[in-house]
């Protein structure tokens, strides 16, 4: 008797002990779900720079489902001539820009070579815009300077030796369209600060090293076209000074002007980048110091560091085994 009361009691004891386990698994699993969907929301917030707060600048809506080239080049015409005719079969390409600064106005030859290669790939109602964008003055302020009626609202800035896959620059470009504010690009670099407490600029291995990143070159990066505008019009005419003068940081001056008037990071887009030409400005000696030099002195100016890091990277998984 007292074993058959036994038993039921242990049963009974048991089959609470697997009530309370079966609570507190379903109770995990609430928990792990509630997590899950709001990690993904915060998640898609920070990806697209979406934030609830007033903007120095208004939010921009897109309203072209292009974009146009801005090309940055100088005297070094067999590389314009292979950047050209890789774009212009780029499908989602709607106008090509020279940024033009040198002395001598373009070659008929060189004119008559890439309208040739616009012709050739204008068809089935398509029609890409080339035009050369003749500056007076020599300086790298001349890449962001305001350009008038521009076929659409995103900005593909390049440097001439840079060549891109068009599936990738399309891949970005879906990725720009989500968070038109930002800058989105291939090629990252970040900020730190020092032991002394002055800020410092880490090139590529520093950003793989640490996985973080707060600016996108412009040497192959999208941006919204109004920032052309406040880069030539509204930036204190003082950094323009600076850049025209030590011939360096035109794009540390962009994400810095981006980064102050939206208070989100850049967008690191993964992807195949190819330098066809010979090393720029970036091989020379003194070139990280000078960089340092630039975010220290434009600190300065803003009174504040603008620049937001971040460790997110957008990659397109229809192309990748491993993302």
């Amino acid at each position: 008797m007292r074993t058959g009361v036994s038993s039921r009691r242990t049963m009974r004891q048991r089959a609470a002990s697997a009530f309370r386990s079966s609570k507190i698994k379903l109770l995990l699993l609430c928990l792990g779900i509630t997590f899950f969907f709001y990690f993904v929301a915060g998640f898609t917030t920070f990806v697209m720079g979406w934030k609830c707060h007033d903007d120095p600048l208004p939010r921009s809506s897109v309203r072209s489902k292009g974009y146009t080239l801005l090309v940055n080049t100088w005297r070094r015409h067999d590389l314009l001539k292979r950047s050209v005719s890789h774009y212009a079969s780029c499908s989602g390409v709607d106008s090509i820009h020279i940024i033009w600064s040198e002395p001598d106005l373009p070659s008929e030859h060189l004119s008559n070579f890439l309208m040739s290669i616009i012709e050739l790939n204008s068809k089935d109602g398509r029609r890409i815009e080339l035009k050369f964008d003749v500056n007076e003055e020599d300086s790298l302020n001349n890449r962001f300077k305001e350009l008038k009626d521009l076929k659409s609202d995103a900005i593909f800035s390049m440097d001439d030796d840079i060549i891109i896959p068009c599936k990738t620059i399309d891949f970005a470009f879906n990725v720009w369209e989500g968070a038109p504010d930002t800058i989105v690009g291939f090629v990252p670099r970040i900020h730190s600060v020092d032991k002394s407490g002055k800020y410092t600029y880490g090139g590529w291995w520093s950003v793989w090293w640490t996985g973080t990143y707060s600016m996108i070159l412009t040497k192959a990066a999208f941006f919204h076209k109004k920032y052309l505008s406040v880069y030539t019009i509204d930036m204190p005419a003082s950094i323009r000074e600076y850049i025209t003068k030590n011939r360096n940081c035109e794009d540390i001056a962009m994400s810095f002007l981006v980064a102050n008037a939206t208070d989100t990071p850049p967008v690191w887009v993964k992807g195949t980048l190819s330098e066809i030409g010979s090393k720029g400005i970036s091989s020379l000696g003194g070139h990280k110091a000078k960089r340092r030099e630039c975010i220290n002195w434009f600190v300065n100016i803003y009174g504040r560091m603008p620049l937001v890091s971040t460790t997110v990277k957008v990659v397109d998984s229809r192309f990748s085994w491993f993302w």
